[in-house]
């Protein structure tokens, strides 16, 4: 295959959980996305009425060894290894959405311009007043 006719395109950010499926609902109602398909190993929320790949969708898969992160980090516990950032256009009233959905607040927070909140399998997500992104003509997923 020559250079130029190879496609890579992101299909997912992936990441593991006791339970794929409760962790697509969380996701699905933070986002207002949908949850294209789901069985007892895998669950995938993606953009609303977007193609399956049309958009990258976040992919839940279950590892019954799973441990949460501990953050911030610290020696010798389980360590993040990656985490997800959200734009949002209102961070108090995102912050109050998000704790409805079943989040929690970290309890270490390190600026006012973004609040590091957990899922509800712990994985660190940071909710971001980022007005410039919103006001921007490339930002399509809202």
């Amino acid at each position: 295959m020559k250079k130029d006719e190879l496609k890579i395109k992101m299909y997912s950010f992936t990441l593991d959980c006791i339970d794929p499926y409760a962790l697509a609902k969380f996701y699905a109602e933070l986002l207002k996305w949908e949850i294209p398909f789901y069985d007892e190993n895998w669950a995938c929320v993606g953009a609303p009425e977007t193609a399956q790949g049309g958009y990258p969708g976040i992919i839940f898969q279950r590892n019954p060894e799973y441990k949460p992160p501990v953050w911030p980090e610290q020696a010798g516990t389980q360590q993040q290894m990656a985490h997800l950032d959200f734009a949002v256009n209102n961070l108090e009233a995102a912050v109050e959405y998000a704790l409805g959905c079943g989040a929690t607040m970290a309890n270490k927070q390190f600026s006012d311009a973004w609040r590091v909140m957990l899922d509800p399998s712990g994985h660190p997500f940071c909710l971001c007043q980022l007005p410039a992104i919103f006001a921007s003509n490339n930002f399509a997923l809202l």
